[in-house]
C-alpha cells in the first residue's frame, strides 16, 4: 500500500491517529498500518463494547428488544476488554474502552480525543451477513467528520 501526501517524509499530516480495535485480524491490520505509516503520531486505541450485546432478538420480527444492561455483565466485558487492550497497546499509546453502538461510539471517542485520522479495519462478509449486520466501517464513513482510513483484509 502506498500513501501519497504532499508533506515531506519526515513529517506526517496526521498528528493524532485513532484506531478502532475489535480484537480481530482486520483491526490488527488497521493497527499495524497505523503504527507503520504514522510512527510519529500520537495513537489512541479505541475498543467499543457493543451495547447491543445485552439486547434480545424480538421473535415478532421487529428487530431487537433492548434490555437493561446488567452492571455485572458490562463490568465483566469492560474488565476483559481492558485487559486485552492493555496487552495489545505499546508504550506511549493511549487506550480507551467505551460502550455504545460501535460506529457512533468509535467516531465520538475519536472526535472527543481530537483525532485527525480514524483508522478502522474491515473484512470480507457474505451477502447475508452484510444484509443483517451491515458494516461498522460503512457506518463510520457515514458518521465521521474526520478523515477515515479503511483497511480491508480477508482476516476475520
Amino acid at each position: 500500500m502506498t500513501i501519497i501526501t504532499n508533506e515531506p517524509e519526515s513529517r506526517t499530516a496526521f498528528q493524532k491517529v485513532a484506531i478502532g480495535i475489535e480484537f480481530s485480524g482486520s483491526s490488527d491490520a488497521a493497527l499495524q498500518l497505523a503504527r507503520t505509516h504514522f510512527p510519529q503520531a500520537q495513537r489512541l486505541l479505541i475498543h467499543v463494547i457493543d451495547s447491543r450485546a445485552t439486547a434480545m432478538p424480538d421473535l415478532s420480527g421487529a428487530g431487537m428488544v433492548p434490555m437493561m444492561p446488567s452492571a455485572n455483565v458490562l463490568d465483566t466485558f469492560r474488565k476483559n476488554d481492558t485487559h486485552q487492550l492493555d496487552q495489545l497497546a505499546q508504550a506511549g499509546e493511549f487506550k480507551e474502552v467505551v460502550t455504545g453502538e460501535p460506529a457512533s461510539a468509535l467516531v465520538e471517542a475519536a472526535s472527543a480525543w481530537g483525532a485527525d485520522l480514524l483508522v478502522v479495519g474491515t473484512h470480507t462478509q457474505g451477502a447475508l451477513e452484510h444484509f443483517f449486520l451491515g458494516s461498522v466501517a460503512e457506518e463510520v464513513l457515514k458518521k465521521a467528520q474526520l478523515p477515515v482510513l479503511v483497511v480491508k483484509t480477508n482476516k476475520q
